[in-house]
């Protein structure tokens, strides 16, 4: 679970994101981010249980920095009001696909997939969705993925067909697809409720099928 004091934490931070504020309740932040670590190294444990090379992976593998990149930014806020943690067998850098955490006062969510994959990595996925249809079909219209999961496989569409598929493929919604991953909402009460990392871990299983079957066309 996660503590009460964490959400407190970081919606005074949305209210206050300057550098003078950050640094005047950085005792604060280091609570913040121990209490997160904890939760991200229990969940680790849990998803090993039924991803086992996730259990090879530290808690700093996982995490992302506070520190937003704000190079290419019109918004120069220099930190990010959320805190987010990414399950990946290769680490958050990895090309493949993970299990994905987002901790955001009122906005949190967990998902599983991959999010904008370099052009290669994209031609892959699609060549495995279009060679491997009926599996993916059947994936995802299993019963117990279409009730978790309502609004089924998500991501940003091209408008017209990748190049290399017809428009008639039976596959082009999905082919059309530039991100591959499934979401569920969660709430402040769910974050903060004593089952939260099991509750998480059985919502993390359901995301595996996808999950291996993008790896296994990455790898």
């Amino acid at each position: 679970m996660l503590q009460t004091s964490t959400l407190k934490f970081l919606n005074a931070l949305k209210k206050n994101n300057n550098k003078p504020w950050f640094d005047a309740h950085r005792g604060q932040y280091e609570t913040a981010k121990q209490d997160f670590l904890f939760l991200v190294g229990s969940m680790i444990k849990y998803i090993a249980v039924f991803d086992t090379p996730i259990g090879n992976l530290s808690t700093k593998e996982c995490i992302f920095r506070i520190n937003r990149d704000v190079r290419f930014s019109k918004d120069k806020s220099p930190y990010k009001s959320n805190m987010a943690g990414y399950f990946n067998q290769g680490g958050k850098k990895s090309n493949g696909a993970g299990y994905y955490l987002h901790i955001e006062p009122g906005k949190s969510f967990a998902a599983g997939g991959i999010w904008m994959p370099e052009p290669a990595v994209l031609a892959e996925i699609r060549q495995e969705i279009d060679y491997s249809f009926e599996e993916w079909k059947k994936m995802i219209s299993a019963p117990f993925f279409k009730k978790i999961f309502t609004d089924g496989v998500q991501g940003e569409r091209l408008t017209r067909p990748p190049k290399g598929y017809d428009p008639d493929n039976p596959a082009i919604d999905f082919l059309k697809l530039k991100n591959f991953y499934v979401m569920i909402p969660l709430t402040d009460k769910n974050l903060q409720s004593v089952t939260f990392p099991k509750d998480l871990a059985k919502s993390f299983k359901a995301m595996k099928p996808l999950i291996d079957f993008i790896n296994r066309a990455v790898d």
